[in-house]
């Protein structure tokens, strides 16, 4: 049987996931690209300095570009009742984020999180260093990173050589990553509502190996939004330190663009991202919306 997926991507203008200012859609079919595709897209909203380092992509570049209400039925007609392989959860929730912002139909199909694939194909990267640019290092796939197009094709290649390597396919797959890592080992015990905040997250969780910290005004008390991220397999501290991935910003306040506006965690987070580390910034309701996919 033809196994067939499409690979999928986005960058996005600040942190609010549903920002997506450029799109990549690269389909496989029996172990090739047999289609590539990609738009940049004018988000219709602020560009961030920290998302513009990262992707280079700006309001002047995306001033004559199509919006995201504009490009959405060329994405339907590649995504509609296939299986959707994204790396990490991040970009299904930008997907999902924007589709609902414009109030547009949602997408009929499946979806494949590579991540999660790559973390049960090879041992040394069933708890951390899964993400795509370490990976395809690892593995010889060469892209560029930060573009839609050549990060969905690299997404795609890391699942072609995981059902390579494993000769499990791409069905059985789909299952699979719903599975404990370690189906022999004892289930780890999830962590239980309480009024601490720093918490270690659960080994099995699709964000094991993120490293979370909240900030700002969220709708959740901060306990209860440390349990969310720890269950999901998120290692909680209460301070920006080097170690961190995800800073976790009440919408409100991601909101106040001025820097003096910004919190102290915030503005710690962005010269640490200016320096080169990867540190992700998330409203809070993108924040939910990855918890509740990946729980």
């Amino acid at each position: 049987m033809a196994e067939k997926f499409v690979a999928i991507d986005f960058e996005t203008a600040n942190a609010s996931l549903a920002s997506i200012c450029q799109v990549g859609a690269v389909t496989f079919e029996d172990g090739r690209v047999v289609d590539s595709w990609g738009s940049l897209i004018n988000p219709q909203d602020h560009f961030d300095w920290v998302n513009v380092d990262i992707h280079g992509i700006d309001a002047t570049t995306v001033k004559d570009a199509p919006t995201f209400q504009q490009i959405y039925p060329a994405m339907l007609d590649r995504l509609r009742d296939q299986v959707v392989v994204s790396h990490t959860s991040f970009d299904r929730t930008a997907l999902f984020q924007a589709i609902a912002k414009h109030n547009l139909t949602g997408v009929s199909c499946r979806w494949l999180d590579s991540a999660r694939v790559v973390r049960r194909a090879w041992a040394q990267w069933s708890r951390s260093g899964y993400g795509l640019s370490n990976v395809c290092g690892a593995l010889g796939i060469r892209f560029t990173a930060h573009d839609a197009v050549e990060d969905a094709r690299a997404a795609g290649e890391v699942l072609l050589q995981a059902i390579s390597t494993s000769g499990i396919g791409l069905d059985a797959w789909m299952t699979l990553v719903q599975k404990p890592i370690n189906v022999n080992a004892r289930k780890p015990i999830g962590p239980t509502f309480s009024n601490q905040i720093a918490m270690k997250g659960n080994p099995d969780g699709a964000l094991a190996g993120e490293e979370i910290v909240f900030t700002g005004t969220l709708t959740l008390a901060r306990c209860e939004a440390a349990v969310l991220a720890a269950q999901a397999g998120c290692q909680v501290a209460t301070g920006i330190r080097r170690t961190t991935t995800l800073l976790v910003v009440g919408d409100l306040d991601i909101r106040q663009l001025a820097g003096h506006q910004k919190s102290i965690k915030q503005r710690k987070a962005e010269e640490l991202i200016a320096k080169g580390h990867p540190i992700r910034i998330l409203t809070e309701s993108d924040f939910l919306r990855i918890v509740d996919l990946v729980h």
